[in-house]
């Protein structure tokens, strides 16, 4: 039903957060692993995704990467409470070359946070959280 209202752009736009930095890709890949420690997040993994496709014979004309971060406190009362957000987990961070800027991106996590206001105590955690990964995104892109 959305389908038939929203284009599909504005849709991307709706469901993801986007930062911009002049800085190149490998300076702010660099800065990843002590930004999330900084903000008490756990770097679970990093996907060199160009790297990877390529190496399955699809190269592509940008840089990507691609980390899975996690803060546990708030994974396991999602987990508790709802879990089939487990599909949304862990929290991902994305950064790719895009018409000569990097771009930082992630889910954006306010239309589910809705979702989990009948639970007070997993929606400030789940708020908490997201608000933090804003922050953490912003150092980032920052010189």
């Amino acid at each position: 039903m959305i389908q038939a209202i929203m284009p599909s752009q504005k849709m991307i736009e709706m469901f993801t957060l986007k930062l911009e930095s002049d800085q190149p890709i490998e300076t702010i890949a660099q800065k990843v692993s002590g930004e999330c420690e900084n903000h008490k997040f756990a770097l679970l993994q990093t996907y060199v995704y160009h790297d990877i496709v390529e190496k399955k014979g699809f190269p592509i004309n940008r840089k990507v990467f691609i980390y899975e971060i996690c803060q546990a406190k708030t994974a396991a009362l999602m987990l508790t409470s709802n879990p089939e957000f487990s599909i949304f987990m862990p929290c991902k961070i994305a950064m790719y070359e895009d018409a000569g800027k990097m771009v930082i991106s992630t889910m954006n996590m306010e239309i589910m946070l809705n979702a989990v206001k009948s639970n007070p105590e997993l929606y400030k955690e789940a708020t908490t959280i997201f608000k933090t990964l804003k922050y953490l995104m912003t150092s980032l892109s920052k010189v």
